[in-house]
């Protein structure tokens, strides 16, 4: 990510990561050190209600270390990028850049903070719900095939964006990567990332976290949402909601959940890592394994000093 045209001085640590790499631990245990707001750069965790399924952080560790950018949204809003790019800045400005840790693995939130979005052209909204109506009947799957042919760069995101690319493509005839190219806004800070991937070890880890989850009680908590949040609701989209909505409802057994929370997580995994590969510059990243006996003092020098050696 081009870092060019940002303030002078003005540098933002960010700590992102694949979903179950570590990186959340790791950022509370930087941020506790060193007196810092931990901003979560995170597109399910801005959702009232929708808590251990996102790895929402505990009161405890709350009470550890000021958290912004959760609890945002109300679960049958859409939520979007440049709203929380807009909330993330207002809090870069009242803490203070120095002050703030960006912790986070939604790539399009932190691209939104770090080059932020284009301008967004009119869509006549006659014919943008009439759109709408067509494309929520497609299956994700249909949604990634249309959007590689249309706007292949952003094929590996979410549902959302998906729906947002070619909402824009077919609206506009001008592709949203076109458009963040020659329209976008100058950005304010300089970024510097620490990206935190346990390598092989991923899988394994999001197994574990899966069964912590449930020991947790991220049943109980879905079929307490279930009563409440209609099955339209954007933050079902939430990596394992859906699948655990459905065994409530008696669709599915606890196996047919379980293995498919693993899939989808997996997946968005891979999606997570092709995204920083691929949108990430080498100078201004650090890449740290946090399984290394040296993962915490490193992690602390590229805190205090920049990227660490």
């Amino acid at each position: 990510m081009s870092s060019s045209g940002a303030s002078a001085g003005a540098e933002l640590r960010i700590v992102c990561g694949p979903t179950g790499a570590g990186k959340s631990a790791l950022a509370l245990a930087l941020a506790e050190a060193r007196g810092l707001t931990i901003l979560a750069a995170d597109s399910r965790q801005v959702y009232r209600g929708f808590n251990i399924g996102t790895a929402k952080p505990t009161a405890a560790e709350r009470a550890r270390v000021p958290h912004e950018g959760i609890d945002l949204a109300d679960p049958t809003e859409r939520y979007s990028a440049a709203a929380w790019a807009a909330q993330a800045a207002a809090v870069i400005r009242r803490v203070g850049v120095e002050r703030v840790l960006v912790v986070g693995g939604t790539g399009l939130y932190l691209r939104a903070l770090t080059e932020p979005l284009f301008e967004e052209p009119p869509l006549d909204p006659v014919r943008r719900a009439a759109l709408a109506a067509e494309l929520e009947s497609l299956d994700t799957a249909t949604l990634r095939r249309w959007v590689t042919h249309v706007d292949a760069c952003r094929a590996g995101l979410g549902r959302t964006q998906l729906l947002r690319s070619l909402e824009v493509a077919m609206l506009t005839g001008k592709r949203i990567s076109d458009l963040h190219r020659d329209a976008a806004r100058a950005p304010h800070w300089r970024a510097r990332w620490l990206v935190v991937d346990p390598g092989d070890d991923l899988h394994p880890r999001i197994e574990r976290r899966l069964g912590q989850m449930l020991t947790d009680g991220w049943l109980d908590e879905v079929q307490s949402l279930a009563e409440r949040v209609p099955d339209s609701a954007p933050a079902w989209n939430a990596c394992g909601y859906e699948a655990l909505r459905e065994m409530v409802h008696g669709t599915s057994s606890l196996e047919e959940a379980k293995s498919a929370i693993l899939v989808s997580t997996r997946q968005y995994a891979k999606r997570q890592r092709t995204w920083f590969r691929h949108q990430l510059t080498d100078e201004a990243v650090t890449h740290i394994d946090p399984r290394s006996a040296d993962a915490a003092n490193a992690a602390g020098r590229w805190c205090s000093e920049g990227r660490s050696a």
